[in-house]
């Protein structure tokens, strides 16, 4: 075996749809199974094709997915208790999923063959040992999941060995090791791994579940101590505060510690990946991961800011195009002039020497955050302000009027409708158009789309992709000043504006249109290229 070489094993269909607020439609499943292998994962667990007809069914569309590295999995369980394998209908579904893989799950904690199981400690034995070997006999690769292993070896260290010893009998492939309540520390995982290691022959695995903020590290751990085989899921979707985060412990394991998880090539494609996973989930990225995030290499302080201007590692651990991200150097008041100068040398080299301009934009970058304006998350309304201060900027349509109209109907079934009507003019040309929308915000953003697209057909295919609203003094009630930032995207990008206002509608207003000037000053941009 490859001491250096650990097989990853993705459960974001299976274990990462357990999540809050996760519903994976066959499609979805279908395509996080080919975005999965794209990335050179080496096993997916797809589900527990018992557990319902969607499941099933998944099965039999994946038959005719091709996949270049993974092998894809069906989960279950050992057979029922005090019957016959060939009778169990769990194991019959299984066998149907007609998998190269499959994962099996079984008890080796005492008090769970005992109180939830409600069997004896030999029968649950048994139980591991014929379900494994069935499977065996059947030409299976067999991965034995050791449920609630670690409070098993904690509580009972004896049975919990034995439960692994039966899995082995039984022709177990690998045992993985499994921190089912997540309450486990990384000590903890160190020692129990150790002992593992020490008395079985076969391949183990870890299976962490992050309760303690510990999952990755415990991971880490147990490989470290000899563990080859680690499951988790890409962006650390799961049961109650997630699983192991892949996109965290793959790059640790092979950037730093010098194991081979997945193909060389495939490291860049870390972040994307895992961002589109994220879009197939229906869910924000969290931009705070490591790694992967929009904030993991993010700058802001100016010191630091100075430190990376200068050497590069002085304020990254490792290069963030090594994982296919970016670095990104945060515009405010405690960035100071390096920040500037390095956020407008790729967009305005031209201005890196410009002390005039570059002060001139400074002052106005004051002003504007007195005024609640915050422009570390909105690069791309920062990208307009210095086009408009530096006289650069031709506005492409002018606002002439808007309407917003709510209106509730009441009744036995109540019902909100929003209207908007805008009147825009475009090089000496008027066009109204009305729109209804799901809100006032959605309303309005398709009356400018829809008044604009005759002059404009790029925008058809931009969408409002998020919209935030934070009040900025609440203090100050209903008075308040509020800042709405929006996220768009159209089929190559996605880029952030926002806006600034007493009244919510106009701030919005303002954020809606600096995502369509931006838009059309990048598509004029690509031209004149």
């Amino acid at each position: 075996m490859d001491n250096r070489r650990v097989y990853i094993f993705d459960s974001t269909l299976r274990d990462g749809a357990q999540a809050r607020g996760i519903s994976f439609s066959l499609s979805d499943k279908l395509n996080m199974l080919k975005l999965l292998d794209s990335l050179g994962i080496d096993y997916i667990e797809a589900g527990n094709p018992a557990s319902n007809p969607k499941e099933k069914a998944f099965f039999e569309k994946a038959k005719d997915v091709e996949l270049r590295y993974a092998k894809l999995t069906a989960f279950g369980s050992t057979r029922r208790k005090n019957s016959k394998i060939e009778e169990d209908p769990g194991i019959q579904a299984l066998l149907s999923a007609d998998t190269e893989t499959v994962a099996i799950f079984g008890k080796s904690w005492d008090l769970h063959v005992t109180h939830v199981l409600q069997t004896t400690l030999e029968e649950n034995l048994s139980m591991v040992k014929d379900t494994l070997s069935f499977f065996k006999e059947k030409g299976k690769e067999v991965i034995f999941d050791a449920e609630h292993f670690f409070d098993g070896y904690k509580a009972n260290p004896d049975y919990a060995m034995r439960v692994l010893e039966a899995a082995e009998q039984g022709g177990a492939d690998c045992l993985v090791l499994c921190d089912t309540n997540g309450g486990t520390l990384t000590h903890e995982t160190e020692e129990i791994v150790k002992a593992v290691i020490k008395n079985t022959k076969t391949m183990v695995g870890i299976h962490a579940h992050n309760d303690s903020e510990t999952a990755v590290s415990n991971s880490i751990a147990a490989v470290l101590h000899g563990a080859r085989h680690v499951q988790g899921t890409l962006i650390g979707f799961g049961e109650r505060c997630g699983n192991a985060r892949l996109t965290s412990i793959i790059p640790n394991l092979q950037l730093k510690m010098g194991y081979r998880c997945i193909p060389e090539d495939k490291m860049i494609l870390l972040s994307s990946v895992a961002r589109e996973a994220a879009e197939i989930s229906n869910a924000a990225l969290d931009e705070k991961l490591p790694y992967i995030g929009q904030d993991a290499f993010a700058h802001k302080g100016g010191m630091h800011i100075d430190g990376v201007r200068k050497v590069k590692e002085s304020f990254e651990h490792i290069k963030p195009e090594w994982v296919g991200n970016k670095r990104n150097f945060l515009i405010s008041e405690v960035a100071g002039r390096s920040a500037l100068v390095l956020k407008l040398q790729h967009r305005f080299p031209e201005l890196v020497e410009d002390k005039e301009a570059l002060q001139k934009i400074t002052d106005k970058l004051k002003d504007l955050e007195q005024e609640g304006y915050s422009f570390e998350g909105a690069e791309s309304s920062f990208e307009l302000m210095v086009l408009k201060e530096l006289g650069r900027h031709k506005p492409s349509f002018t606002l002439e009027h808007f309407k917003v109209i709510d209106e509730h109907s009441g009744g036995e079934k109540e019902q909100f409708a929003s209207y908007a009507v805008v009147k825009v003019k475009v090089d000496g040309t008027n066009r109204m158009a009305a729109a209804e929308g799901n809100g006032p915000v959605n309303a309005l953003d398709k009356a400018l789309r829809e008044a604009l697209v005759e002059f404009y057909p790029e925008l058809k295919k931009i969408v409002l992709q998020d919209y935030k609203v934070r009040v900025l003094d609440t203090k100050m009630g209903t008075e308040a000043v509020v800042r709405v930032v929006i996220e768009t995207k159209d089929e190559e990008h996605m880029w952030t504006t926002l806006g600034v206002s007493t009244d919510v509608i106009e701030a919005s207003l303002i954020a809606l249109i600096d995502s369509i000037e931006y838009k059309l000053w990048e598509v004029k941009s690509k031209k004149e290229r």
